[in-house]
């Protein structure tokens, strides 16, 4: 899908990933973005950059664990630009936890990382498949192909996202709704720099996988991703590449990433 003419709601999109998106699909013509995120004055700065620089958008409060904040999107994306015509689930939560992490971080993780996704499917779907054509973009995470030592909610509920683009692929793409699942390593954002200034072992392990990228260059390769609707949008090359040895000899690439990344020691 080419950007430019189309529609475009982003949850998450106030800062991070999702302002470079919203940035990039504006500067590629967008026919509207709506650019939604809790932090309401956050999301308002990334739309008065977009129209200072000749863009179209709007900003919206939305919790994108809530199913009720995403149709409430759709309707206001439909009253002001038109139908949507790629819905970007892209917000994440990070706790930095193992397996004994509060009941509270497992729920919040699911309802962020997995949920989320959900309900956007939901609420988008319909539409395009009235109409023939759609997109939906769901920001897993590199974490969700090649797990993250030392943060088990983030791993495992990213895993399960990267699970239902498969099943919304399958399932959808025959009828002109295309999926593709984001999944970049370690980007400078504010869900990972914390981390990495705090020593955190999950932090630290995915600085350590493949160099951190700017959010721009993130957005360049879904802007790129997009245009040729891959499945796997990989910003990091190096994440293809283990995905592919995991692949190939998964009792291997277990014992390599203890080795690698001292999950022995935790």
């Amino acid at each position: 899908m080419e950007v430019t003419g189309r529609v475009v709601v982003l949850t998450g999109a106030a800062h991070g990933i999702g302002a470079a998106m919203a940035r990039r699909f504006a500067a590629e013509g967008a026919a509207g973005v709506v650019v939604s995120d809790l932090d309401l004055e956050g999301a308002e700065e990334v739309v008065a950059g977009i129209t200072a620089a000749g863009g179209t958008a709007i900003a919206r409060h939305a919790d994108a664990s809530s199913k009720e904040d995403l149709k409430m999107l759709v309707t206001e994306a439909r009253a002001a630009f038109g139908p949507v015509d790629l819905f970007c689930s892209n917000a994440g939560a990070a706790f930095g936890t193992g397996v004994h992490a509060a009941d509270e971080q497992w729920t919040r993780s699911w309802a962020i990382n997995v949920m989320q996704h959900v309900h956007a499917a939901q609420v988008a779907l319909p539409a395009m498949l009235s109409r023939g054509h759609g997109y939906l973009l769901i920001t897993a995470s590199g974490a969700g192909l090649l797990g993250t030592p030392g943060d088990a909610p983030y791993s495992v509920t990213k895993h399960a996202a990267v699970g239902l683009a498969e099943w919304l692929a399958i399932t959808y793409r025959p009828r002109g709704v295309r999926v593709s699942a984001l999944c970049p390593l370690g980007v400078r954002t504010a869900l990972l720099e914390p981390g990495i200034a705090a020593g955190h072992p999950a932090a630290l392990a995915i600085a350590a996988a493949a160099p951190l990228l700017e959010p721009e260059d993130v957005a360049e390769s879904v802007v790129h991703g997009l245009a040729s609707e891959e499945f796997l949008i990989l910003p990091h090359e190096s994440v293809r590449e283990t995905y592919a040895r995991k692949a190939a000899g998964l009792d291997e690439w277990i014992d390599r990433t203890i080795l690698e990344t001292g999950a022995r020691k935790r």
